[in-house]
């Protein structure tokens, strides 16, 4: 490229660049959204209201860390999300959420070999419920929107895990919204139908990673 193009370049850049506002910190935008999502998980349970055995449930560690380590893995991977959109920001903030997600998946693990142990194979036995991924998929949708939002204002340097990320956060919320109210306490079928759920939205919105946060184009002409 000559000089005289360069230049031109730089004159047709400076003439049509738009006013750039600085991105607030990753950490604030995570707080925003999780004080907004968890409002609304919670709003969830209590209209579908708290399942009957709450109460007894809170008082076993391994349902505690079941529930704590998904709440966690939402809040990690919407921090991921909105630090993988932010432009010089340590690659290795995008794994943040996944110490959380395998606490999440041995919780399960734990409980599975549990029931094996209790019952034999029919401890292991994987029942159809259809139902967790709509409810999952429903109960996710709101923190889903308000997180896309807000991630679009980003820049798309690593769109598919940025999507991703984000998908994770408000699958995990799901998910933990249906144990609150939903009674399914085999572990296998939690494992399969409630953790794939999130592990599938997670993965469709990777897929769409490109298209929903696309490279903004500029006419120069």
């Amino acid at each position: 490229m000559s000089a005289m193009q360069t230049e031109e370049l730089i004159r047709r850049l400076a003439g049509h660049a738009a006013p750039v506002r600085r991105l607030v910190h990753p950490g604030w935008r995570t707080m925003a959204w999780f004080t907004l999502s968890i409002a609304y998980t919670a709003a969830v349970v209590f209209v579908n209201g708290l399942r009957p055995d709450i109460t007894a449930r809170l008082a076993e560690p391994r349902f505690v860390i079941e529930i704590s380590s998904a709440v966690l893995t939402a809040l990690m991977a919407a921090a991921a999300a909105f630090c993988a959109g932010s432009p010089g920001r340590p690659v290795w903030e995008r794994f943040a959420p996944l110490p959380f997600l395998a606490l999440w998946l041995a919780s399960l693990g734990d409980g599975c070999w549990r029931d094996w142990l209790r019952l034999g194979a029919a401890g292991l036995t994987v029942q159809q419920h259809f139902h967790c991924f709509p409810v999952i998929l429903a109960t996710g949708v709101p923190p889903a929107v308000l997180i896309f939002v807000m991630i679009r204002r980003g820049s798309p340097i690593a769109p598919f895990a940025t999507t991703g990320l984000a998908a994770l956060a408000a699958a995990a919320l799901g998910a933990v919204a249906l144990r609150l109210f939903h009674i399914q306490d085999a572990s296998i079928m939690v494992l399969v139908w409630q953790f794939g759920s999130v592990l599938a939205l997670t993965g469709l919105g990777a897929l769409f990673g490109r298209r929903l946060l696309p490279w903004p184009t500029a006419d120069l002409g």
